[in-house]
């Protein structure tokens, strides 16, 4: 089959596409055919040879895709041949064919097709478990979304607001930040020329109840000053670093918690209760269309290295997919 594999770590330019033998599938497990990939964060860093996938993983970038069954392993119940569905994987999403716990494989929703699919298990397994399983945001409740233009920004967006919280939203460009209110943002911040900070202390009446935070160090401390009484502040990404000072006697003032979560190097077990509980909670609102996956731009399998450069520009919205 064919793969997309980086030559040595580095840039864009070291991926290529190649033949690798098609996946074995063993007990458990379900063979894809895979029509979309999506791409995300953690890829780039893969790539660059900073984020080695978890042992036992393929080494062919990619952590959700879409698709059809091609075949179902031993033990395996609920797939069938011919099933579209879409993925959450540990890697091997850049290719022709991958191989899924079957845990993993959640249905395409209603009215989503199959490629837009791809767009999906990512960024709705990251929002569910992060902001609600984790953080436990109630209605009522603020949560602050960082990055609100990209593919989790944008569907932390729509989700939070449809279960009735109220959404502040951080982006760099007065188009990103309009996309982001017609979502439901309530209140948008341009982190280029605003201090969130002082629009939250503005928007809120003493901090926001949630935050959703893809920076990192950069922004440990103002988050701190960003959170209310009893915040929750949960780093899924270290896009401003990874090592910074944390002022403890703020945080207790604030009775306030720090959570540092990851989906990729959780169990099968952990990462399948996930998606059973996406596709219970979520995916109903998804077939309403009541939350749609943003896809900002595909390219083909063939032109993965243009895709990783155009998400280190920063210039996109919502998803980038690869076709296959």
């Amino acid at each position: 089959m064919r793969a997309v594999i980086a030559t040595e770590p580095g840039g864009p330019e070291v991926l290529t596409v190649t033949e690798i033998p098609d996946p074995e599938i063993g007990a458990g497990e379900v063979l894809l055919d895979v029509a979309a990939a999506g791409l995300n964060r953690a890829d780039l860093l893969q790539r660059q040879g900073f984020y080695p996938p978890p042992p036992g993983a393929s080494d062919v970038i990619g952590m959700e895709c879409s698709g059809t069954v091609a075949a179902v392993g031993e033990g395996v119940t609920g797939w069938a041949v011919g099933d579209q569905a879409c993925a959450l994987l540990a890697g091997g999403g850049y290719a022709e064919r991958v191989a899924v716990p079957a845990g993993q494989l959640m249905p395409v929703p209603d009215g989503v097709d199959l490629v837009t699919a791809a767009a999906i298990p990512e960024v709705a397994a990251t929002v569910w478990s992060n902001v609600f399983m984790v953080a436990g945001l109630q209605p009522q409740e603020t949560l602050l979304v960082h990055g609100g233009a990209g593919g989790i920004g944008s569907f932390a967006i729509q989700l939070a607001h449809r279960l009735g919280a109220r959404v502040i939203t951080t982006a760099g460009s007065a188009d990103k930040l309009a996309a982001c209110a017609a979502l439901g943002a309530d209140v948008t911040v341009n982190y280029r020329d605003q201090d969130f900070v002082e629009v939250v202390r503005d928007a809120t009446e003493g901090g926001v109840d949630v935050i959703l935070d893809n920076m990192g160090a950069k922004y440990l401390d103002r988050n701190i000053d960003a959170l209310g009484i009893e915040g929750r502040l949960v780093i899924i990404g270290m896009q401003g670093g990874s090592k910074a000072e944390l002022d403890i006697n703020k945080l207790l003032r604030k009775r306030g918690a720090v959570i540092a979560t990851n989906l990729r190097g959780r169990s099968v077990e952990e990462k399948s209760a996930i998606c059973a509980s996406v596709v219970e909670h979520v995916w109903p609102l998804v077939s309403e269309g009541l939350v749609r996956p943003i896809v900002g731009r595909t390219f083909p399998l063939a032109e993965a290295g243009a895709a990783h450069a155009f998400m280190e520009s920063g210039d996109h919205s919502g998803k980038i997919l690869l076709t296959v």
